[in-house]
């Protein structure tokens, strides 16, 4: 018994001998890829030496002798800090994530092809003009020879999730940035996912249910089933994943919907009498943001602000004398068209000309630990065919039929980047437009500033529909009716009118656009602004959907009744209408309110459409104010969605304002105990910043996912957009992943902050450190000033050409 105790003793030593060895060794190897912010490195493609001056939060500020050399410091900078996160945007944009991540990316791989990202990004290669070519040759040559360091010196290689991940890193090509830019593109598009819900919401009630996306009174359109004369359709089913969660593999994915705030101010309206301009971009929470802050010194000056890894590319920033800012234009960029199969061969469909054949091709996924599949892409005259672009398109699809996808984005001479690095360059707003008129997809309200004023204007293709349109583009349409295509309006540049000197651009859009009238109150109230107020207005977090509906929803539930006792539902119920009436719609995490109203909209909105939509009202998980404002209006007899059809009585509003009530209590009491007081919105609404790649492995996910509880909601200026579905429907899913103020008064006061940290790196301290600061509401500054930058430089690395 003695030798076996000693034998299981000697065993479990050396068994915790192997543990602690196996995690030096797994350390040692991920640290190695940690860059060294203090090295020289000799690199080919250099025509001079090039310095990157690292500023305490890990900024690069790059000091060349030439442009050329510029893009391939910065490419040396995103691959430093970036490479991971780089290469699996050029995969998504190619289709190829099922190769590291297996068959759970394959239908995303598979939409991307169908779409032709980089199909389409290397045709526009040589549409660019001969300054974005070398930008683009010399960002590529820059990434390279990381990469090629990387591999020669053993440097963890590059990134420690590439140990977790097969395959070799490809070198970068131009046309992976291009790819790159159209993926975001097709993220930032939600026009075909709305042309289907609009046609499954006719379907489910031809005629009201659209009012739930365009509200009472929108624009009349035929019921969806009426476009396909002698073909049955069935009602929609739900495709609603019961516990939905966010994809935890890649930064972008086609229809996301990306959104952002820009405002201005003219400097007659500003204290310091220098134009104002901010821009938030929203995204997805991930960890790394899919923003990084850099600067770049070109031959027209200084240029600064924000980046995404893979795209040489300042996209939100300034340079010495303009400021910009983006934001994804309210454009209908994309339609669907429905074409009909000749019966008895597949290989046809019904053109505007008559029976025609589909070009046809196929291409081979390669899918780790599983079989290669052969997947068929077919084209038609307006579009290819895009069977996995949504769940719910086959309840749209009559048999026999599929479905072709028009979208601006699947030009291939697509020139936006061209003009993205034309702005960097413009030295005023007028030589900006003129670099803006490049741009084709995504369309996009850009906001200027310079010395003189602001100036806002869409730029991009703008589909220009036939009058006799069947659904103008609302819904999908026969693909073989000559009125249902479009012509494009390429390079279209529209000036916004500023109000007194102030601008204002979401991409909102409607009657009730909540954001948009949000910040038109808090930047015309003042008569005089400051970066401060700028500030202020950026991160407000008063959500005026709370403030319009509450008092339309509780009109009838206020102040009614004897008190009820202690423990009760009905005193529950009295407690959070008290709490509520003396709301002002902060929606701030220390509060219980926000939790209460958003639970109780969210129970209310289930409940109106749930008996007439059926299955549908699963998917419908985003509040739609404009519509339960209609409702309780009752705005042309939009109070019918408050009667239960299947029940005998007839109710009314008021009764479903406080069933929804109850019910959202009843949930909300089971989470987080009886007392409605203590409570408190940031329990429920955690931004979780999830890694593609690692964020749902369940030891490492909690190493590299960052998760903090955060104010905001749907509809505040400071965005914070709710998961909606599943266990945790308030977790906040996106937000701003970087925010921007610029001073033109005193430029170098400008601020920023992206929502991690700068490097992609899960053991560098610059991996999560921005990551308070932004939640906190805070910025760091970034200067012009060569001078200032070196002053506090973290490092300075020194690149030199190939024999120096």
């Amino acid at each position: 018994m003695l030798t076996l105790f000693r034998w299981l003793l000697r065993l479990t030593v050396a068994l915790i001998v192997l543990l602690v060895l196996a995690a030096v060794l797994a350390w040692y190897f991920a640290v190695r890829s940690l860059p060294d912010y203090g090295a020289k490195f000799e690199m080919q493609g250099l025509s001079a030496p090039v310095e990157i001056v690292r500023s305490t939060e890990n900024v690069p500020h790059i000091f060349g002798q030439s442009d050329a050399d510029m893009f391939f410091a910065l490419g040396v900078a995103h691959a430093q800090d970036r490479l991971f996160q780089m290469t699996m945007l050029r995969r998504a944009a190619q289709g190829r994530l099922s190769e590291i991540a297996g068959p759970r990316s394959f239908a995303g791989d598979a939409l991307a092809r169908r779409l032709e990202l980089y199909r389409n990004a290397s045709a526009s290669l040589e549409a660019q003009d001969a300054d974005t070519r070398a930008a683009l040759e010399a960002y590529a040559a820059g990434v390279n020879q990381w990469i090629a360091e990387v591999n020669r010196n053993a440097r963890g290689r590059g990134a420690p999730e590439f140990f977790l991940f097969p395959d070799q890193i490809a070198y970068w090509q131009p046309a992976d940035s291009l790819a790159i830019l159209k993926l975001l593109a097709a993220a930032s598009s939600h026009a075909a996912a709305d042309e289907i819900l609009r046609a499954r919401l006719s379907l489910a009630w031809p005629d009201h249910g659209p009012e739930l996306l365009d509200g009472v009174g929108g624009p009349a359109l035929p019921a969806y089933a009426s476009l396909f004369e002698g073909v049955r359709m069935g009602a929609p089913e739900s495709h609603a994943d019961p516990a939905p969660t966010r994809d935890p593999i890649g930064f972008l994915a086609p229809g996301a919907g990306l959104g952002a705030n820009a405002f201005a101010a003219a400097p007659d309206r500003t204290a310091a009498g220098g134009a104002l301009l901010a821009n938030d971009p929203h995204v997805p929470l991930t960890a790394p943001s899919l923003y990084y802050l850099a600067r770049l010194q070109l031959s027209s000056g200084g240029v600064i602000g924000a980046t995404i890894p893979g795209i040489p590319a300042i996209l939100s920033g300034r340079n010495p004398r303009l400021a910009w800012g983006m934001t994804p234009a309210p454009v209908d960029d994309a339609d669907l068209a429905i074409e009909e199969i000749q019966p008895g061969n597949s290989g046809r469909y019904r053109g505007r000309a008559g029976w025609t054949d589909f070009q046809t091709r196929s291409e081979v996924i390669r899918v780790l630990d599983g079989n290669a599949q052969s997947i068929t892409l077919r084209r038609t005259e307006n579009g290819p065919l895009v069977p996995g672009l949504d769940p719910a398109l086959r309840d749209v699809t009559p048999p026999g039929h599929v479905a072709a996808l028009q979208w601006t984005g699947l030009s291939r001479s697509d020139t936006t980047m061209s003009a993205l690095i034309g702005v960097m360059r413009a030295p005023d707003t007028q030589s900006a437009a003129s670099a803006l008129s490049r741009v084709v997809a995504p369309a996009m309200t850009v906001t200027l500033a310079d010395d003189d004023g602001v100036r806002q204007l869409v730029a991009g293709t703008v589909p220009q529909r036939d009058e006799a349109h069947p659904t103008r583009g609302a819904m999908p349409a026969a693909g073989w009716l000559e009125t249902a295509g479009w012509a494009d309006s390429a390079g279209d540049i529209r000036d916004a009118d500023a109000r007194d000197g102030i601008l204002i651009a979401t991409e909102e859009r409607g009657r009730l656009a909540m954001r948009d009238l949000r910040l038109e109150r808090l930047l015309q109230d003042r008569e005089v602004h400051s970066r401060d107020s700028f500030i202020a207005a950026q991160l407000d977090t008063v959500s005026p959907a709370a403030r319009a509906l509450l008092p339309l929803v509780g009109a009838d539930l206020w102040f009614t009744g004897e008190p009820a006792p202690a423990g009760t539902p009905q005193r529950q119920r009295q407690d959070a209408l008290d709490l509520l009436a003396e709301w002002d719609g902060e929606m701030s995490e220390h509060l219980p309110e926000p939790l209460i109203y958003a639970a109780w909209m969210r129970a209310l909105q289930d409940r109106l459409i749930r008996d007439e939509l059926g299955p549908l009202a699963d998917d419908v998980r985003r509040l739609h104010p404009g519509f339960i404002d209609a409702v309780f209006r009752n705005r042309r007899g939009a109070a019918r969605w408050c009667d239960i059809v299947q029940s005998a009585p007839v109710e009314d509003c008021t009764t479903i304002a406080r069933q929804a009530l109850d019910r959202a209590i009843l949930d909300l009491g089971e989470r987080f105990g009886p007392n409605v007081t203590s409570w408190r919105w940031g329990d429920a609404h955690q931004a979780r910043h999830l890694h593609p790649g690692l964020g749902d492995l369940p030891a490492l996910g909690w190493i590299v996912n960052l998760v903090q509880s955060v104010s905001g909601g749907d509809f505040t200026i400071a965005l914070s957009g709710l998961l909606g579905g599943g266990a945790q429907p308030f977790e906040a899913a996106t937000g701003a992943g970087y925010r921007g103020v610029y001073d033109l008064a005193d430029p170098d006061s400008s601020v920023f902050i992206t929502s991690t940290g700068q490097s992609g790196h899960p053991l560098s301290r610059h991996y999560d450190d921005l990551a308070g600061l932004w939640r906190r509401g805070e910025y760091i500054g970034m200067s012009l000033d060569p001078d200032l930058a070196r002053a506090a430089a973290l490092g300075v690395t020194r690149l030199l050409p190939e024999g120096e």
